[in-house]
């Protein structure tokens, strides 16, 4: 039986072989504090490829230490980082799937206790390892630390140190790169009037509110072989008045896609916290609207779980790509499942595991 959700898709000269992807989610497994992948990565990572994924897309990588949103974060600022994801993007190719990852800045979301392995919750003191944070504007995110404001030569500097990292994630050997332009950190404190106090060429317009992001895209985009391919995840809307629209992140998907990215990666929401109404494919209706209205390719997320739901949302042209993320980390085998239920064809159930799913086909 012919599977959408199973049908290969091709951004630029990169095919992959599904659509159904693992987007980035964090780790805070860098527990040496220096950045630098570890045996941890390489293992999860390589376990989510084998598991029948089309593409994994590496959690958010920081550009600078002060970038990070815990000192247990990724980064890929200097060339020892380089050298540690190696093993883990030939492990993920190995097992058949693209390897992308997410270069990105916390901003003022930054400098916080980890997701686990602490009591301590929000921002981290300078004395317990923490730093200070940068935003658009002096204006804190409900609970954290007050950021200082990134005058124009810093924003350079920041424009400059997401191109190096994309460079050094070419060196690695990813295959396909994607700007975090989303859930409230640094891009995403720039395009939203809520955080964006500027009154220069970076504040007050959309277009000026954009500029840092695009001048982010060229800067990798130039970093980057022309066949491979660069996606931006976007909060679509930050569901609080006065706050990002879908209205206008349809029009900066056009801008980006005039900045030579391939795809948007629809999220929601993460700029300040906001009373949200979650159900399987809640976001679903903001990524078709900017598929359908920047005329560009997207992926959706936000509990699409069943395999036919995934499958309904392809087919049906609402969205291009699925990005699973709670399901597969529950189930690093998940994708093979969901080809099972659906009855796909597919030829990379791993030899190792062919008795288990001839049993369930």
């Amino acid at each position: 039986m012919a599977s959408q959700l199973f049908e290969p898709i091709t951004l630029r000269d990169v095919q992959f072989r599904n659509r159904l992807w693992v987007p980035p989610m964090c780790q805070y497994s860098a527990l040496n504090k220096d950045g630098v992948p570890t045996s941890w990565h390489e293992v999860h990572y390589a376990s989510m490829a084998r598991g029948g994924a089309g593409a994994i897309v590496v959690e958010m990588t920081n550009v600078e230490p002060e970038g990070r949103i815990s000192p247990h974060c990724l980064g890929l600022w200097n060339d020892e980082q380089k050298e540690a994801f190696v093993p883990i993007v030939q492990g993920i190719k190995a097992a058949g799937a693209r390897a992308g990852i997410q270069i990105g800045h916390a901003g003022r979301k930054a400098s916080t206790h980890p997701e686990w392995g602490t009591d301590g919750s929000g921002s981290l003191a300078e004395d317990e390892g923490g730093w200070p944070t940068v935003g658009p504007s002096a204006v804190a995110f409900p609970g954290l630390k007050d950021p200082e404001e990134l005058d124009t030569e810093n924003i350079k500097r920041l424009v400059k140190a997401y191109g190096d990292a994309a460079a050094r994630a070419v060196d690695a050997g990813f295959e396909f790169l994607e700007i975090h332009g989303a859930h409230g950190y640094l891009l995403t404190e720039f395009l939203s009037p809520l955080s964006n106090e500027r009154t220069d060429e970076y504040g007050g317009s959309l277009e000026n509110r954009a500029r840092f992001l695009l001048q982010v895209a060229d800067a990798m985009r130039q970093r980057m072989p022309e066949g491979m391919p660069l996606l931006a995840r976007l909060s679509a809307t930050e569901w609080v008045d006065g706050g990002i629209t879908v209205d206008e992140t349809v029009q900066v998907a056009r801008w980006l896609k005039e900045h030579g990215v391939d795809m948007i990666d629809v999220s929601t929401g993460g700029n300040y916290p906001a009373k949200i109404s979650v159900f399987p494919g809640y976001q679903v209706p903001a990524a078709t609207r900017i598929k359908n209205e920047a005329d560009i390719p997207v992926s959706a997320v936000g509990m699409i779980n069943e395999p036919r739901t995934a499958e309904f949302l392809v087919s049906s042209g609402q969205t291009d790509v699925i990005m699973n993320g709670r399901e597969i980390l529950r189930d690093h085998a998940y994708p093979l499942h969901a080809a099972a239920e659906l009855k796909a064809e597919i030829d990379y159930v791993p030899p190792q595991y062919q008795r288990a799913y001839r049993t369930r086909r």
